[in-house]
C-alpha cells in the first residue's frame, strides 16, 4: 500500500504541473496538448471495450468531451481550473477518506470505493473550491451573502458528483473487460481514463449547463 502510494505521489507531482503549463499557456500549446490526450484516451478505450458499438460510441463521446474541454477553456482559464481542481480534489478526497476511514462499500463494480469515499469527495471539492475562490479575489463569489454561498456549494456538490459518476461508468467499463486499469500509463495511477473519467463526464455536464443556463 506505502509503494502504491509513493508512486502515486511522485507520479502527481510530474502530471499535475505538467497539465497546468499547457492549461495556463493555452492556445495551440492547449490544443496539441488535448489533442494527444485524445488519442491516448481513444486507445485506451478501444483495448478495453469489446463490443464494436461501445467503441464507436465510445469514440463519439470521447470526440464530443474533448471538444468541451477546448470549449470551456476558451471561455476562461479561471473557470476552466475551477473545474479541474474540483475533479482533482474529489478524487483527492475520495482515496484519502476512503482509505483512512474505510466504512461501507458502494457499489460492486468499484469494491474500493465507499461511501465515505464519496462524503469525502464532496467536502474536498468544496473546501478547495472556496480556497481557490478565495485566492483569486472572490472571483466566483463577488456577492458574500448565504444564497450565493448554497448556490456554489451545490454547483460544486454537483461537478463533484458528475465526476464521482464518471468514475463509476469507467469502472463498470473496466470490470466488463475483467481488468484493474485502463492502461499503464502512469505508475501508480494506471492508464489516462483511470485518471481523467470524472473530468471527460464533468466538462460536457458543465458546457451544457451554460447553454442551458
Amino acid at each position: 500500500m506505502e509503494k502504491e502510494l509513493q508512486k502515486r505521489i511522485l507520479s502527481s507531482i510530474i502530471i499535475i504541473p505538467l497539465s497546468l503549463f499547457f492549461i495556463v499557456k493555452g492556445s495551440a500549446f492547449f490544443i496539441l496538448f488535448i489533442t494527444i490526450l485524445f488519442l491516448i484516451a481513444c486507445l485506451e478505450w478501444l483495448k478495453m471495450t469489446k463490443r464494436y458499438d461501445f467503441k464507436i460510441l465510445g469514440i463519439i463521446f470521447l470526440l464530443l468531451s474533448f471538444f468541451s474541454v477546448y470549449l470551456i477553456r476558451d471561455i476562461g482559464l479561471f473557470e476552466f481550473l475551477m473545474i479541474f481542481i474540483i475533479c482533482i480534489a474529489t478524487d483527492i478526497g475520495g482515496y484519502i477518506f476512503g482509505k483512512i476511514l474505510k466504512g461501507p462499500k458502494l457499489i460492486k463494480i468499484s469494491p474500493n470505493k465507499t461511501y465515505t469515499g464519496v462524503v469525502g469527495g464532496l467536502l474536498m471539492s468544496v473546501g478547495v473550491a472556496f480556497l481557490f475562490n478565495a485566492k483569486y479575489d472572490n472571483y466566483f463569489l463577488e456577492n458574500q451573502n448565504f444564497l450565493s454561498n448554497l448556490f456554489f456549494i451545490i454547483t460544486v456538490f454537483l461537478i463533484s458528483g458528475v465526476s464521482q459518476v464518471g468514475d463509476l461508468i469507467i469502472s463498470y467499463f473496466k470490470r466488463a473487460s475483467n481488468i484493474k486499469n485502463t492502461g499503464n500509463l502512469f505508475p501508480g495511477h494506471g492508464g489516462l481514463l483511470d485518471r481523467i473519467d470524472g473530468m471527460i463526464f464533468v466538462f460536457p455536464f458543465v458546457y451544457l449547463i451554460s447553454i442551458i443556463l
